[in-house]
């Protein structure tokens, strides 16, 4: 029996958001959902136990940097990356496509910030049909990752879901070249999904539709990949220049994926897109957005965004969030975390980054309790 099933348990009456379980051989998701990053098998600055403990149901890890580092035989011995990294619940792990795009233009929250037109610093050597040819950021060792290697690898690592290879195309690509795209990312994920059913084993593969702006390119990539026995949908590759192109986009690309299969937006979590996205069916979503926003001492309230390093903070002997039940809130105050990132202390970006941790486990199941009561 495969143990990986989606569930829907309630579908809002007031829109298309909806509460599920995705069921995984590492435990439930409760959906929707928000997938925190840890690129190296770590969020920055928390411990695994940690997280575990804060309830992150889901974390996203990659596949391009940990094959980099500590590479694939290390995990396999270590028995897989729950193991490696003591994570007792599911992971989810990139295909490496994304670094196709990131490290020649930069992060898809740098593009919706007309950000994403850096250039390639050498590190993407060569892409054709065959796969992507990178030179190692460690050591200046070339390495090729092809569809076929990155579903092994991920295989190794022993994630819940994978991602299939894919190719990350900036906004402003040229049309006639972003067909050509398209084309070669359905067929990596054709050979991605080839080399996943060989041996399934208990693992989910989303497929991700693309097609950047183009609403022709992005209703032929639904229907293409929805064709194939994907087990669910990520919605990837560039998704506009600002968040209102982002939620058109969503808007006439949701209605076209299987209601009765999970879906996922790749590399968006913030506090704006999530309740904007989540009225359109969204399932799950990953971002560095809170741990990120923690280093740079910006704290997420429910009375909304605390930068505390600001002088007001200085003398305030209160927790960051007098509702907050984290770590951090029950031990630590307003003051005292004012005076660590003053002084540089490492401690502080940990204390900031489980609470804002906490703070999007605790938004989510608002959320869901939201949609099932047809608030949302």
């Amino acid at each position: 029996m495969h143990p990986f099933k989606f569930e829907i348990l309630h579908t809002s009456s007031k829109s298309s958001a909806r509460v599920g379980r995705i069921h995984t051989p590492h435990g439930i998701i409760d959906t929707p959902n928000f997938v925190a990053v840890g690129t190296n098998g770590t969020l920055k600055s928390i411990d695994n136990e940690l997280v575990n403990n804060i309830g992150l149901q889901l974390m996203f890890c990659n596949t391009y940097h940990l094959l980099l580092q500590p590479g694939r035989d290390v995990v396999r011995k270590a028995g897989g990356l729950h193991k490696f990294i003591n994570r007792n619940m599911p992971i989810i792990t990139d295909s490496g496509g994304f670094q196709v795009f990131s490290l020649a233009y930069g992060s898809v929250a740098s593009e919706l910030k007309s950000q994403g037109t850096k250039k390639n610093d050498g590190s993407v050597l060569k892409i054709n049909d065959d796969g992507v040819l990178f030179r190692s950021y460690r050591d200046g060792s070339k390495f090729l990752l092809t569809p076929e290697n990155s579903v092994e690898a991920q295989k190794d690592f022993g994630a819940d879901i994978i991602i299939p290879f894919d190719e990350l195309p900036p906004y402003h690509i040229d049309p006639a070249k972003l067909e050509i795209s398209l084309d070669r990312t359905h067929a990596w994920e054709k050979r991605s999904l080839d080399t996943h059913l060989k041996n399934p084993n208990g693992q989910a593969m989303y497929a991700v539709i693309h097609g950047g702006v183009d609403r022709k390119l992005r209703i032929k990539s639904c229907d293409t990949l929805t064709a194939l026995p994907f087990d669910g949908f990520a919605i990837g590759g560039s998704l506009g220049k600002t968040k209102s192109q982002m939620f058109e986009l969503l808007e006439y690309t949701l209605p076209r994926l299987p209601k009765e299969k999970p879906n996922h937006l790749l590399g968006i979590g913030d506090l704006e897109s999530l309740h904007t996205s989540i009225p359109f069916g969204i399932d799950t979503f990953d971002s560095s957005y809170p741990t990120k926003a923690a280093r740079h001492a910006l704290i997420l309230t429910k009375n909304g965004k605390l930068k505390i390093t600001r002088g007001i903070h200085a003398n305030e002997f209160v927790p960051l969030d007098a509702t907050c039940d984290c770590h951090t809130c029950q031990n630590f105050t307003r003051a005292y975390l004012h005076h660590l990132f003053k002084a540089n202390e490492l401690t502080a970006l940990s204390l900031a980054s489980i609470h804002n941790l906490h703070f999007m486990v605790e938004l989510m199941k608002e959320m869901r309790q939201k949609i099932l009561t047809d608030q949302i």
